[in-house]
């Protein structure tokens, strides 16, 4: 082996050396980190997850969803896996995760060198094409030096990446659970609109036929009219809202085509027997909330930074040059060939720049990003106070409807028909007795759905994904990127 083809792999090496090996297996794999986002969401929904990345996939995920639609009637549990498996929103939140795994395997990777060669004497007359060829090799001995902690930034990336991948999927599940309640309600309240609206056309035609026999005055008649116009104008606007409930719905399953002729029931679940005891329902959020997580990796990444800010306070560039010189010459009838090797260290010099407007930037950020994430730890535990609180007081509230408004209104409805048949009382008296269980019915109705709203909302205060999610996830953020000082 020649001294030239020796000096060029010590030098080549001299990177590999100083850099050390670091794994990239983990970033590396098609589904890296998802496996995650799969855990998580199990964990709290129940339900599969998919990341498609190629036609079969999609042709897997696109046969389940036909075999879900088949269901005479789509329940909630059904849409929530639907959305999960067909949201293509959900799908984009994967990819970037596959980004963020592509930005970590990068960080992984070692700055190439950069060579160069040259040479001199060209074309001289002799024995010799040339005099002299020189060649260099720079390496930037700062960026190895501090490879470990940008991998250690990148890692800590990466796994907000998969975090924020659960949150979406979380968020996803606890909009579409919220959606089917919303749409069935709204099909229900249409439904009871619909018999209040038999009721007051009877109570209408009725008037008319006592008007025209100059038994009612037309007040009275007017009265009755102008309840049955107004009635039929809320059981449109019923029939509306509940039409683009499920359009919403639609929307979040990812449906399109003829798969949105999918039909949902007309009344929403009973009330269970009794509501679940959530007591540590404060620790169980500081514990498992995945936003707060994220936040926790926010500041984690702003302190790393800040550190690589400090080490590259004063030398922010800094190269190795590694070179040599080949001379050939023709003395005395004999060819002589010397070989020279040289390093030379290029270094910025902070005149101007001491670093410490860099310091001083990245101290603000951590503590931006620590005060944040002290912030977000207390709304979280509020977060989940008052979705508990909420979770308790709807089910007494639907539970009183239940128990005792209704009853008591299809108990006077029962009475005023007695009296009606025994001509004790009149048409007009029966038939607003009916109208007044009618708006009992609604407001029970509108009680049961505040309960299944705030059940749905209880998962996402305990493990993220509610709507005050992504905001805090972006401060801390912010936080953490205005630190970056490297």
């Amino acid at each position: 082996m020649s001294l030239f083809t020796l000096k060029c792999a010590a030098t080549v090496a001299l990177p590999l050396i100083l850099g050390g090996c670091v794994s990239s297996s983990e970033y590396s794999a098609t589904t890296a980190g998802f496996s995650t986002v799969t855990n998580k969401t199990a964990e709290v929904t129940g339900k599969d997850t998919v990341w498609v990345q190629n036609r079969h996939d999609a042709q897997v995920v696109s046969g389940r969803v036909k075999t879900l639609l088949t269901k005479k009637n789509v329940d909630v549990e059904t849409a929530v896996q639907i959305a999960l498996l067909n949201n293509k929103g959900l799908q984009a939140a994967y990819a970037d995760l596959g980004d963020s795994s592509a930005d970590a395997w990068q960080s992984t990777m070692l700055i190439n060198p950069t060579v160069g060669i040259g040479l001199t004497g060209i074309g001289t007359p002799g024995l010799e094409a040339y005099k002299a060829i020189e060649g260099v090799i720079a390496t930037n001995i700062l960026a190895l030096a501090t490879h470990k902690r940008n991998v250690e930034i990148a890692d800590a990336g990466f796994r907000k990446a998969q975090l924020a991948a659960a949150v979406r999927t979380l968020q996803l599940a606890a909009e579409t659970r919220r959606a089917w309640i919303t749409a069935v309600a709204s099909w229900e309240t249409g439904a009871q609109l619909n018999q209040a609206q038999a009721a007051a056309d009877a109570a209408s035609e009725l008037a008319k036929k006592l008007g025209e026999t100059g038994s009612m005055t037309k007040g009275g008649q007017a009265r009755e009219h102008v309840f049955y116009a107004e009635l039929a104008g809320q059981t449109a606007k019923a029939r509306l809202e509940a039409r683009l409930a499920k359009e919403e719905l639609t929307r979040l399953m990812g449906l399109w085509g003829s798969d949105i002729d999918y039909q949902i029931p007309n009344r929403l679940p009973q009330l269970p027997k009794a509501v679940v005891k959530r007591d540590l329902i404060e620790a169980e959020a500081l514990q498992r909330r995945v936003d707060l997580q994220m936040a926790k990796l926010d500041l984690d990444t702003t302190a790393q930074s800040y550190k690589l800010t400090e080490a590259t306070r004063y030398v922010t560039d800094l190269e190795i040059l590694s070179g040599f010189e080949t001379e050939r010459e023709l003395e005395d009838g004999e060819k002589k060939k010397d070989t020279t090797g040289n390093v030379e260290l290029e270094v910025v010099i902070p005149i101007f720049d001491s670093g410490k407007a860099r310091m001083r930037k990245g101290e603000l950020a951590y503590m931006r990003a620590a005060n944040l994430l002290a912030e977000k730890a207390v709304n979280v535990r509020s977060e989940a106070r008052s979705a508990y609180q909420a979770y308790r007081a709807n089910y007494d509230i639907a539970r009183h409807y239940r128990n005792s408004v209704v009853p008591l209104r299809t108990k006077i409805e029962e009475v005023s028909l007695l009296t009606y048949n025994g001509m004790i009382s009149n048409t007009f008296e029966l038939l607003a007795d009916s109208r007044e269980k009618v708006n009992s019915i609604l407001l029970a109705v509108n009680a049961k759905r505040d309960f299944w709203l705030a059940e749905a909302n209880l998962a996402p205060a305990i493990y993220g994904g509610g709507a005050s999610a992504a905001g805090g996830e972006t401060e801390v953020a912010a936080a953490a990127e205005s630190g970056d000082g490297h």
